[in-house]
């Protein structure tokens, strides 16, 4: 059942995918919605090998610093499969890029109120367009 309350995804268009080296990260600014206020939050992109595009917080929740777009992307063997990670550039965790799940804590503790794990979006690339779904709208 829809209601008026519901948001509807809006999928806005951020960068090119050529702006975004391979392997590298990049930060950007989309809409979001915190403790039911408009606000802005950062996103850390990252394009990979295959020019799969996902995005993360760009919030560290263990140095609680913003830096996650200049972490160190790599593979990790997580059961049968070889994920997509990167590595913080401030205490080394090691991050899921695909679920945002933390591998490797690293000895360290996330700030407290912090989930050791992160956020993700969805992205879709159309036309060599970046695009991160994005709360907004009436549905």
């Amino acid at each position: 059942m829809t209601t008026l309350d519901e948001r509807a995804t809006t999928w806005l268009t951020v960068c090119g995918l050529d702006d975004l080296p391979r392997e590298r990260g990049a930060a950007a600014l989309v809409p979001d919605e915190v403790d039911g206020a408009a606000a802005l939050t950062q996103v850390a992109l990252f394009r990979l090998l295959d020019d799969t595009v996902l995005a993360v917080q760009q919030h560290d929740p263990f140095s609680d610093a913003h830096v996650l777009a200049r972490g160190i992307v790599g593979t990790r063997r997580v059961g049968e499969q070889d994920v997509p990670t990167v590595a913080s550039p401030m205490h080394k965790q090691v991050f899921d890029l695909r679920t945002g799940v933390c591998l490797d804590l690293a000895g360290k503790q996330p700030v407290a109120g912090r989930s050791p794990d992160l956020r993700t979006w969805d992205v879709l690339v159309v036309d060599g367009q970046v695009r991160v779904a994005v709360a907004g709208g009436a549905a």
